[in-house]
């Protein structure tokens, strides 16, 4: 947002100006009068401070008008983002080590059952627990349903202790990890092989153009993950991740974990899409593939409302 004068003839008018994309290199200026002939830097300021907020609803609603993202949330739901993200930030600078390590024990416990359990692992909960902090193997359980639980933990803190961003490496950790010894050669690649999502309207693209499609989503990725609200870009990144489902196995828990890497380096808190709630993950994602993400985006923003704030 800046100030401008504009001439017109012999008389000055003073505009505040905010420049918003509304297309691939095109962009358009949109402002707010605020008086005109001579104003002194007092006068100015006042009226910018006045006049801010009507200014960035006008560009809001310009930018509903060119691009549908702008509209997967509310005003109403953004004001609640930036309270959630408020509380948690300073929630979090609050927390002494034992908490966090409670937090920490919690929430890897309950999002690794949780996302084995959307894939089919019939690992409880307590099982979860005893495997991964008591190191005890349930009886009659199979090898590679353990191995899995591990496994998902060993990805999860990786994701938790990068400082980076998303990259083609970084995703390629993850699903390295968290398919070790089960993929085999297969773990920290993408397929080689065409692959048909159960129960989806969909058909992931061929094996040959899974590079590519990465590459689209990565670039998307650069380009707008500061222009739309964190939720925004976890729901669109998560839904393309997912079409794309670059590997043989393992695509939704690496894509959950890419969804809280967004949501946690940007400040919010990471949420636990429960397995109860399958149904309606799974229906948010087949309303993607018919041009509506806001049922997704619906869906992270009421996990983050119900989120646990330290504090």
């Amino acid at each position: 947002m800046y100030h401008k004068i504009e001439e017109r003839g012999k008389k000055k008018y003073h505009y505040i100006v905010e420049n918003i994309r509304i297309g691939k290199g095109k962009w358009k200026k949109i402002k707010i009068y605020l008086g005109k002939e001579d104003l002194s830097k007092r006068e100015i300021k006042v009226l910018i401070e006045k006049n801010r907020p009507k200014l960035k609803l006008k560009a809001r609603n310009a930018k509903k008008k060119s691009d549908p993202l702008f509209s997967l949330l509310s005003d109403a739901q953004l004001r609640k983002l930036e309270e959630i993200r408020a509380r948690y930030i300073a929630s979090v600078s609050q927390a002494d080590a034992q908490l966090r390590q409670n937090y920490y024990e919690g929430f890897v416990t309950e999002f690794t059952y949780d996302t084995s359990a959307i894939e089919g692992s019939s690992i409880t909960l307590e099982e979860t627990s005893m495997i991964l902090f008591d190191k005890i193997a349930p009886k009659g359980r199979k090898i590679e349903e353990i191995r899995e639980i591990e496994n998902h933990k060993a990805s999860f803190d990786y994701m938790l202790n990068c400082r980076g961003d998303i990259s083609r490496d970084f995703v390629l950790k993850l699903h390295k990890l968290l398919m070790h010894n089960i993929l085999w050669k297969y773990a920290g690649v993408f397929r080689d092989v065409q692959v048909i999502v159960r129960g989806a309207e969909f058909t992931p693209p061929e094996p040959g153009a899974v590079e590519e499609e990465f590459k689209k989503l990565m670039n998307w990725y650069r380009v707008n993950k500061r222009r739309y609200n964190p939720v925004i870009v976890a729901a669109y990144f998560h839904f393309v991740f997912e079409s794309v489902h670059p590997f043989r196995d393992g695509n939704g828990r690496v894509g959950r974990l890419l969804l809280n890497f967004i949501l946690r380096k940007n400040g919010y808190p990471m949420i636990n899409i429960k397995n109860s709630d399958k149904q309606e993950y799974y229906t948010a994602l087949k309303d993607g593939n018919k041009g509506n993400l806001k049922p997704l985006a619906d869906l992270i923003y009421s996990y983050l409302v119900k989120a646990r704030i330290w504090s």
